[in-house]
Order: C-alpha cells, then sequence, then structure tokens
C-alpha cells in the first residue's frame, strides 16, 4: 500500500493541474468574447454565410443575435466534443 501512495498523490496533482489548466482555458475563451474589439478579427475571418449556416447545421439559433455570439456558442460546441 505504502509504494502506491506517492503514485495516488502524484495522480490527484497532475488531475488538479488538470483542472486549473481548463478554468485558465475557459476564462481566457470568456474574456476573449467580452469585447467587440477583441473578438472582432475572428468573426471578419469567416463569412456571415458559413457562420449562419454553420450555426442552424449545429441546431444553434441565429435570429436576433449578434455573430460573435453565434461564433462563441460554435466554438464551445465544438470544444465540448
Amino acid at each position: 500500500m505504502s509504494k502506491y501512495l506517492p503514485q495516488l498523490a502524484g495522480k490527484t496533482i497532475a488531475g488538479f493541474q488538470d483542472g486549473v489548466k481548463s478554468a485558465e482555458e475557459e476564462e481566457n475563451f470568456e474574456k476573449f468574447f467580452e469585447s467587440y474589439e477583441s473578438s472582432h478579427a475572428l468573426t471578419l475571418a469567416y463569412p456571415d454565410e458559413i457562420v449562419l449556416d454553420s450555426a442552424r447545421k449545429a441546431g444553434i439559433e441565429t435570429e436576433g443575435r449578434e455573430k460573435s455570439e453565434i461564433v462563441k456558442e460554435l466554438l464551445k460546441k465544438e470544444r465540448s466534443r
């Protein structure tokens, strides 16, 4: 049992570090879309028709929403796969 304790501790620490990294990535993702200036280049890179078509295929509501909101939701869906 005592020889497994260091392994268990190592796995616990690695799991904690993975959780922290995931939380930081999510925070950075959210910050990116908080302002028009930071996400503008990304939304310009994709023509409206492609974004709207992709969103509809993914089951994302597009009516009355900003392009950046739609792109954000598309990216979230892709990240969760």
